[in-house]
C-alpha cells in the first residue's frame, strides 16, 4: 500500500508542476487507469485519496464497481464502446470518453436512468487518422459534439483522444495542439465544455503544457502489467 501511496503522490506531484509551469495551476485532474488491475489496488488508491478511475471494458468495471461500494469513486469508461453495452454503460458510470458515432450518443441517452444526473460524456477523436483506432474523423467533431448537447440525458464535456505514440515528441506535441484547437472550437460553440482528456503515462506533461486537463496514467501508477 505505501508504494500506491508514494507513487501516487509523486505522480500528483508532476502534474502540478507542469500545470504551474503552463500557467493553470491546479486545473488538471488524474484519471487512474485501473483497467486489468484488482478492486484492492483501487480500493488502496482511494484510501490515498484518488477518487476519479479509467476502465476499458464494461464487464470488468462492472465488477469492480460492484466489489467497491460506498467509496465515492468516480468511473470513467475510456475503452471502445460497444453498441450492445450502451445501458449497462449509461446505468454505471459517471463518464463515458470514448463516443464517436450518432448511434452511440442516442442510446446512451435513452439508456441512462432519469434519477441519475446526466452522463458526462466526451468525443474521442481519431487525430492522427490511424486505420482500425476508434474514434471520428476531426472533422466531424462539431456535428457530433451538437448532437451531444441537444441530448437531455448527457452532458457534453469535451474532447478525448488517443495520439499516435510516435517516438518523436515534436509529432506528439503537434498532435496535441491539433486536439487543442478542436476543443476550443468547440468550447466556443458550448459554454459547458471544459475536459480535454489527452496525456498518457508516458507524455502526460507534455499534453498538459499543450492544454489537458484530465490525464489518464496506469503503467506510471500502478507499474507495468504483472508486476
Amino acid at each position: 500500500m505505501e508504494r500506491l501511496h508514494q507513487t501516487l503522490h509523486g505522480i500528483l506531484q508532476s502534474i502540478e508542476n507542469a500545470a504551474t509551469l503552463a500557467s493553470r495551476p491546479n486545473a488538471v485532474r488524474l484519471l487512474a487507469v485501473s483497467k486489468t488491475r484488482p478492486p484492492e489496488a483501487v480500493r488502496e488508491l482511494a484510501q490515498a485519496g484518488q477518487r476519479a478511475f479509467g476502465e476499458n471494458y464494461v464487464q470488468e468495471a462492472l465488477a469492480k464497481i460492484g466489489a467497491l461500494p460506498g467509496l465515492g469513486l468516480e468511473w470513467h469508461l475510456i475503452g471502445h464502446l460497444q453498441s450492445n453495452k450502451c445501458r449497462e454503460a449509461a446505468e454505471h458510470f459517471d463518464w463515458v470518453q470514448s463516443v464517436d458515432r450518432a448511434k452511440l450518443v442516442d442510446a446512451l441517452d435513452r439508456a441512462r436512468p432519469e434519477s441519475m444526473s446526466p452522463l458526462n460524456v466526451l468525443v474521442q477523436v481519431n487525430v492522427d487518422g490511424e486505420a482500425g483506432k476508434s474514434g471520428c474523423r476531426p472533422d466531424d467533431v462539431p456535428v457530433l459534439a451538437d448532437h451531444i448537447a441537444a441530448s437531455p440525458r448527457l452532458r457534453l464535456r469535451g474532447l478525448m483522444a488517443i495520439p499516435e505514440p510516435h517516438p518523436d515528441p515534436d509529432q506528439r506535441r503537434d498532435a496535441f495542439r491539433r486536439l487543442k484547437a478542436l476543443f476550443d472550437a468547440v468550447a466556443a460553440r458550448h459554454p459547458g465544455v471544459d475536459t480535454l482528456s489527452m496525456g498518457m503515462s508516458e507524455d502526460f506533461e507534455l499534453a498538459i503544457a499543450e492544454g489537458s486537463t484530465l490525464v489518464r496514467v496506469g503503467t506510471a501508477l500502478f507499474g507495468a502489467r504483472g508486476q
